[in-house]
């Protein structure tokens, strides 16, 4: 029997959302949120959603190592994007 790869059955913005809230609890760096963001892609979004996960992928390249403060505001509007499918 195949290994089922259920990567394929969750929607990119809700694996986006879970990456932004493990970032939000600390568990995930500023590098490691950009890395997983781009590997996981914006092809599926809406394009307000591509945009505001763009802005934030832009806001983390900027970013000084563990810097968090902009950031933080920049990651919950992104949320709110994608939960709302704007």
């Amino acid at each position: 029997i195949p290994k089922r790869d259920w990567s394929s059955d969750v929607c990119s913005s809700d694996l986006i959302v879970s990456l932004l809230s493990q970032w939000l609890t600390g568990s995930l760096g500023n590098d490691e949120l950009r890395k997983r963001i781009a590997e996981v892609g914006t092809a599926e979004l809406a394009p307000g959603q591509r945009a505001a996960v763009e802005a934030l992928l832009v806001a983390l390249g900027d970013a000084f190592p563990g810097e968090r403060g902009d950031l933080e505001r920049v990651v919950r509007e992104t949320i709110e994007s994608l939960a709302y499918g704007a």
